[in-house]
């Protein structure tokens, strides 16, 4: 018998020992939840972070298999790093002007909003974003409307991961990674197609100062754009005029009379 109201303990051996007088047991209701305490010990996450060089890859896709396939293979690549799975366009939009990724690969046909619209929103929107077009259709149509939404590539679905891999990389670094079997029908339309009509006038602005051996860092302060946009611009300059670096268009805009005469 226990006097003044104290209660009886029990060691981890079943046997009972005496508390101290004077001290209250407090005991932890077994309704309660296990882990209650250790979320005040446990420290904060920390939020990842990217490495200083990775390459930033948004995916819009609306099939959940080739999202995860794709953010398999492509998060086993050294130095590329998938920030966002989207499923639709919208949700592709959204992530993009939320994260500014380096490349976005895009699927055409999705539900709601579809690639093309997509593109054209991530093009006006976050044009330091390469999107590159990840899909099965091969169409003459589809292709050109993609490229005139402002995608920088266009890769068919069966190509091999080592075509996926390099086709980022080729976007990450400025140039339009395309698919031989699309690529004919881009050459196709600009060979009969006038390159300056097809030009904006912030990317005649661009080209200019190109054809003047003026490097990106300077265009993008006297411009008052980013650097990063001052590369998209150069990726649509290329597809437009048909060339496939900066020398090349530099060439291609001092023949055709732009720059210092």
């Amino acid at each position: 018998m226990m006097r003044d109201g104290a209660s009886e303990s029990q060691d981890d051996m079943g046997s009972t020992t005496p508390p101290t007088p004077g001290r209250r047991v407090l005991r932890r209701p077994l309704s309660a939840d296990p882990g209650w305490w250790h979320d005040r010990a446990r420290p904060a996450r920390l939020p990842a972070v990217t490495a200083p060089g990775t390459i930033r890859v948004v995916l819009c896709d609306d099939h959940v298999m080739v999202r995860e396939g794709l953010k398999r293979v492509i998060d086993g690549v050294d130095g590329i790093e998938v920030v966002a799975s989207t499923s639709d366009g919208a949700e592709g939009i959204e992530a993009t002007v939320r994260l500014r990724p380096d490349v976005v690969l895009m699927d055409l046909a999705m539900p709601g909003v579809d690639g093309v619209a997509a593109t054209r929103r991530i093009a006006a929107e976050v044009p330091e974003a390469s999107v590159v077009v990840l899909t099965s259709f091969a169409e003459e149509a589809q292709v050109l409307d993609a490229i005139d939404a402002g995608a920088s590539g266009y890769v068919l679905k069966d190509a091999s991961v080592d075509e996926v891999v390099r086709a980022i990389h080729t976007a990450a670094a400025g140039d339009s990674p395309l698919d031989p079997r699309v690529a004919r029908a881009v050459v196709a339309r600009s060979t009969g197609a006038d390159p300056f009509a097809a030009l904006s006038d912030r990317e005649r602005e661009v080209l200019a100062l190109v054809a003047d051996g003026i490097p990106s860092k300077t265009i993008a302060r006297r411009l008052g754009i980013t650097e990063p946009t001052v590369r998209a611009h150069l990726t649509r300059i290329y597809r437009h005029i048909g060339v496939d670096d900066r020398t090349q268009a530099a060439l291609w805009a001092v023949e055709h009379g732009m720059g210092r005469r």
